[in-house]
């Protein structure tokens, strides 16, 4: 990625600056403001050195008791930040959002650096990536950097989600299908492998292909080439395949719904995205990103005040990074003044034990009957497992060896046989 240029005045009034970027895995270094800059070079500069800067610059202004406040490049003008020292965590995160490339996903956590730096170096092969996590973390936004940063950047790429299209289409989707294949086939389509050629193809929630069609998919990844529905000849596609699954495939091959030949090909570079509230300081970058993203132009950018930041940072985010969009959004549209309050963040507390515990408590098995004492000894195993995770199911399931799905079942046993 490109190297972020800081000049000596702006790195002297705050030293946090080249710190906070190198710590995000933002490359900085010092430039004399006097040199004409590289092309398309970003430069952090301080207020003062306006008459050096250029509409792709920052200027920023800190000091005690400073009103904070961004106006962002417009005009021929560069981007103006000011902040005080209560108001310099998201100071710099919004500095840091102003500089980040666009593909690269906005982080905070000095762990997540790292995470995108495995990234970028696996982007530079052409192994197949499974990218597994809760969904909501942010595993598209992954499949994204490793193709802008790849060989392939310069190629399409493209992404489907398997568990939003009907099974019945799946099959000629992906591979294309020749005319009058099926009825409604007028014409030929060449299917998303070969729109995809040359570049990548991001498969989203992987775990719900039908297991009928995994057998064709691993032939395509395998062979690298498809064959069409109602073709007789394969075609060979150039490919990148970066699959994603919300649920460990290794539980679900144990579970018969996903093949193990198909799951040992796509497990060549496994990559697991934590859950948002596992990445505390990954809020605060995604909250900075998130409110320029929603910012019109000509608008002013509603600053989080300290407090907001707290509550966000300390909410345990079930939904993950689409339920801190929403609530940054409610916020934006709801807020009484200039800034954003911790009363503006409309978040749903949502226990994620609750619900489900009630109904999973110890039931007292019959002396003498094995089946009530097995069920009984499920039930607890269950409701201690929920308790060990925090209600998260899909860890649940994985600490007792069965599937999401599984469990789901389990729970809704559990509750009839409560209400009965």
């Amino acid at each position: 990625m490109n190297v972020i240029g800081i000049s000596a005045r702006a790195a002297q009034q705050n030293p946090a600056i080249s710190a906070w970027l190198a710590g995000v895995g933002i490359a900085v270094r010092p430039v004399d403001v006097a040199a004409a800059p590289a092309r398309d070079e970003v430069r952090i500069l301080a207020a003062d050195e306006i008459s050096r800067a250029t509409v792709r610059d920052i200027l920023i202004e800190t000091g005690e008791n400073v009103a904070p406040a961004l106006i962002l490049s417009s005009k021929g003008m560069p981007a103006r930040i000011r902040f005080g020292f209560e108001d310099m965590a998201f100071g710099l995160a919004l500095i840091a959002e102003l500089v980040r490339p666009a593909a690269r996903p906005a982080v905070g956590e000095p762990e997540s650096a790292i995470y995108l730096k495995l990234a970028e170096k696996v982007a530079g092969s052409d192994a197949t990536v499974l990218v597994l996590g809760e969904t909501g973390t942010g595993k598209e936004g992954i499949a994204r950097f490793i193709h802008a940063s790849s060989p392939r950047a310069d190629k399409p790429f493209v992404a489907v989600n398997c568990a939003a299209l009907p099974d019945t289409m799946l099959e000629a989707i992906l591979f294309g299908h020749a005319k009058g294949a099926f009825t409604g086939a007028a014409g030929a389509s060449e299917g998303l492998f070969r729109a995809a050629d040359g570049g990548t193809l991001f498969l989203d929630e992987i775990a719900e292909m039908p297991i009928a069609l995994q057998a064709k998919l691993l032939r395509a990844v395998q062979e690298r080439e498809v064959l069409p529905v109602g073709a007789t000849q394969p075609v060979k596609v150039d490919v990148r395949i970066i699959a994603a699954a919300n649920r460990e495939l290794a539980i679900e091959v144990q579970e018969g719904r996903f093949r193990a030949d198909l799951y040992w090909r796509l497990n060549v570079m496994p990559m697991a995205l934590k859950p948002l509230a596992a990445r505390r300081l990954d809020i605060r970058a995604i909250t900075a990103a998130l409110i320029l993203r929603h910012t019109r132009e000509g608008e002013s950018v509603a600053w989080p005040t300290a407090n907001a930041l707290d509550r966000l940072m300390a909410h345990d985010w079930p939904g993950n990074v689409r339920e801190l969009d929403n609530v940054i959004q409610r916020a934006l549209l709801l807020r009484m003044g200039d800034r954003i309050e911790a009363d503006d963040l409309a978040i749903e507390v949502m226990a994620r034990a609750v619900p489900q515990l009630s109904v999973v408590a110890p039931i007292a098995p019959v002396a003498g009957n094995l089946a009530d004492v097995a069920r009984a000894s499920e039930i607890e195993a269950i409701r201690v497992a929920l308790e060990e995770t925090g209600g998260k199911r899909l860890l649940a399931a994985a600490k007792l060896g069965i599937s999401e799905r599984t469990l789901r079942y389990r729970l809704a046993e559990m509750r009839g046989l409560k209400a009965a």
